[in-house]
């Protein structure tokens, strides 16, 4: 009953730091794993691509390098992201801190190289795992050497795109490698990840109405509907977006006996820039940077901030800390200790382009102070209560987290000049738990868990800043303190060999984070407001699952209901000039039903062809919302009705492997009022079919080739923003043992 795929390891002589290769954490509680084997049909560039064709879960990495991979299982959409959990060897790399696209998990933190084994767990029916697993948990084994052995990769990207008045190619490269041994009962691990890459322009700016008779006549903007439907004049776009990531990971793995660690150290150098395009010229052929202008009869203004420059540096430091082993015959211990630290994270805008005749260097700095967070986890196993089949997990967790944002008017973006403070917020926030879990196994057809968890969250040192006659005055916001207790049961059945019946129902609570509590600023495109007060969401989940065993596989259909009160949505206005004010209240009831059919087999149809296949539906809807009735009724934004996803990979040899993989989605909207209904435009929430080919050959002297295609048919296709168009992949890479 615990088996879901193939159990042979997936990678020789390397042991993985978590459950063994292929194994479900239980057959009740519905999961997905995921091998080395099971990857071979993807083009894998960064660790998202790994999980982004599992069931019912969306990536949105706009461009390979994104640092805004945001995640959404099942019901929680995109922006979502504290509702999904992501751990690697017991490190959480979910982003507690900030929401929507700020509040994606720290995928680079890991290298997709590095990466042994995957499970996805579906909602928060397990005890183990806080409310923020409203969707689901991801739980990422890296794998650490057993003996002597050296890896090295590189991989080249290429991707066209046409958009507006972008129409270029963009070209990335990333390089890898490894080295690991075992020294006695030490093990050594050390790897570098430098991932270099341009993407398509992510930002396509029109302009607002302006009748001025001073406006001067231009040509080169572009007519075109906005996701309203209404007719608008683009004039310029952010331009390539330029990133570079290195990462530099050390893992120490130690045996004293049946005990066993691991010490996680990664860190993170990161920089990305953009270098906006004007698309209007005057009549003497010079590019329009600001102003009013007029094309055909259109009159617009295009404020002069709009085109300016923009570049981003950020360090982060991560140290984890895993122990376990046994205390006696029948009691096992398991500790987590993690430190998160955003040593360095600087946003540097100039007010107008270096190419705009009124340019000085002026702009502004964002700068994060004390930002990150602490967690440690005590877990304890019995594995004999004096009741046969009868077993226990429960512990202790703590998870404290900081965020500090300061926005400052500067004299000179470039050198980083901080001359005024324009606006300050932040605050903390603690979460505090107890859980326990029983599981019983009453016959061989029968397993049942029945769990609880216990959590009290705290926030407080909460501020934000406010001009008082032209000065800047801190004020101080009020923390809160709540609790609350999250019942769990799951129940599975197996009716004969091939047949499993399961059910699992939990109740779940997600706190507010600390950007929704406290974050509060203005920068030039942005104004956020913060909400203090917010309570927890509080939710239902159920799930019923069948399965079909058979050699080499099964078949599986999931259907899941989600109920969820006071849920906490980022709600935003564009106004005049592209300027954006959002902020968190509460939508009072948001329903979501489901249904997953899943199918995984090895030797499918024909021998050597492996297919893992899944789609879902789902029917979300707003039950209930005090605070603006017109949208009850409505579906909640980002969340398609029918996802689907596919990958096949035949083995021509034991060395040589071809694959097909495709992604679907159908429309969606991206707001609560649903007015954003036009498609294949710059803020749509499109559909989406993408069909991607890939394959790899070994040589026996330990080097690997590969090429592969994603978006062969160069679909441009907009969730909000543009996602990459037709993207070429060639690797090479080399192991050595």
């Amino acid at each position: 009953m615990a088996q879901d795929g193939s159990a042979t390891a997936p990678v020789e002589e390397i042991l993985i730091w978590g459950s063994d290769a292929g194994q479900r954490s239980s057959m009740s509680h519905p999961a997905s794993v995921l091998t080395q084997d099971d990857l071979a049909s993807i083009n894998i560039a960064t660790t998202e691509d790994v999980v982004k064709y599992e069931p019912s879960l969306v990536i949105r990495r706009r461009f390979i390098g994104d640092s805004n991979g945001t995640i959404g299982i099942r019901g929680a959409n995109m922006f979502q992201t504290s509702r999904s959990m992501v751990f690697a060897d017991g490190v959480p790399l979910h982003y507690l801190l900030q929401s929507r696209w700020n509040g994606s998990p720290r995928w680079s933190m890991v290298s997709a190289s590095e990466i042994a084994q995957v499970e996805v767990l579906y909602g928060p029916f397990s005890a183990e795992y806080s409310g923020y697993s409203m969707g689901g948990v991801v739980l990422i084994e890296s794998a650490i050497p057993q003996q002597r052995e050296f890896h090295f990769d590189s991989s080249y990207y290429s991707q066209e795109f046409d958009a507006y008045g972008f129409d270029d190619r963009v070209n990335g490269y990333k390089t890898f490698f490894s080295f690991g041994d075992k020294i006695g009962d030490t093990s050594l691990y050390f790897s570098y990840n430098r991932l270099e890459n341009d993407s398509q322009p992510q930002t396509f700016y029109f302009g607002a109405n302006n009748s001025s008779p001073t406006a001067s006549n231009v040509t080169g903007g572009v007519i075109g509907n906005d996701q309203y439907g209404n007719s608008q004049l683009w004039f310029g776009d952010t331009g390539v977006v330029d990133t570079e990531t290195q990462n530099y990971k050390v893992k120490i793995g130690h045996d004293i006996g049946a005990w066993s660690g691991l010490l996680n150290i990664a860190y993170e150098d990161r920089a990305s820039g953009h270098q906006p395009n004007a698309y209007m010229r005057d009549s003497g052929g010079d590019l329009i940077w600001s102003g009013n202008v007029r094309q055909d009869g259109d009159g617009i203004s295009i404020p002069a901030g709009r085109l300016g420059v923009g570049e981003q540096e950020r360090d982060s430091l991560s140290l984890g800390l895993r122990v376990r082993g046994p205390l006696t015959d029948s009691i096992d211990l398991e500790s987590n200790f993690n430190q998160f630290a955003i040593v360095r994270d600087e946003s540097r805008d100039s007010l107008r382009n270096p190419a705009d005749p009124g340019f000085t260097p002026a702009g502004q700095v964002t700068d994060f102070g004390d930002t990150g967070w602490q967690s440690a986890e005590v877990k304890l196993t019995f594995n004999d209560l004096g009741v046969d089949n009868l077993g226990l997990v429960t512990g202790l967790r703590y998870d404290a987290y900081e965020l500090n944002i300061d926005v400052y008017d500067s004299n000179d973006y470039q050198s980083g000049d901080k001359d005024s403070l324009n606006s300050s917020s932040g605050g903390e926030t603690d979460v505090s738990a107890a859980f326990a879990e029983l599981s019983w196994l009453p016959t061989q057809q029968w397993a049942l868990t029945l769990g609880g968890r216990y959590e009290s969250f705290n926030s407080d040192s909460g501020y934000y800043t406010t001009s008082v006659g032209g000065a800047v005055q801190p004020v101080t916001v009020p923390g809160q303190s709540r609790s609350a207790f999250s019942p769990k049961f799951t129940a599975a059945y197996q009716a004969t060999d091939n047949w499993t019946l399961s059910y699992a129902v939990a109740e779940a609570y997600r706190f507010p984070i600390v950007e929704e509590l406290f974050s509060q600023y203005q920068a030039y495109n942005t104004i956020n407001q913060a909400n203090p007060s917010l309570k927890p969401e509080a939710g239902l989940h159920h799930n019923i699952g069948v399965e079909y065993g058979f050699d080499g596989g099964y078949i599986r259909v999931n259907a899941f209901q989600e109920s969820i009160d006071d849920v906490i949505e980022a709600q935003s206005e564009t106004l005049a000039g592209g300027v954006s004010v959002r902020t968190f209240i509460p939508i009072d009831q948001v329903d979501t039903l489901g249904a997953e059919f899943i199918v995984n087999a090895s030797d499918l149809w024909l021998d050597n062809l492996d297919v893992r296949f899944n789609t879902t539906f789902t029917d979300n809807e707003i039950v209930r919302n005090r605070v603006d009735p017109s949208i009850e009724g409505n579906v909640y934004p980002r969340l398609p009705e029918w996802r689907a996803n596919l990958l096949a990979t035949y083995h021509i040899s034991d060395d040589w492997n071809v694959g097909l993989n495709y992604q679907y989605a159908d429309t969606s909207f991206g707001r609560n009022d649903n007015r954003d209904t036009e498609q294949n435009v710059y803020g749509a929430q499109d559909g989406y079919s993408r069909v991607g080919i890939k394959t790899d050959y070994r040589f026996a002297n330990g080097f690997s080739v590969g090429a592969g295609v994603d978006n062969i048919g160069n679909d441009i296709d907009f969730v909000a923003h543009p996602w990459p168009g037709r993207t070429v992949y060639l690797n090479v890479s080399y192991d050595w043992q």
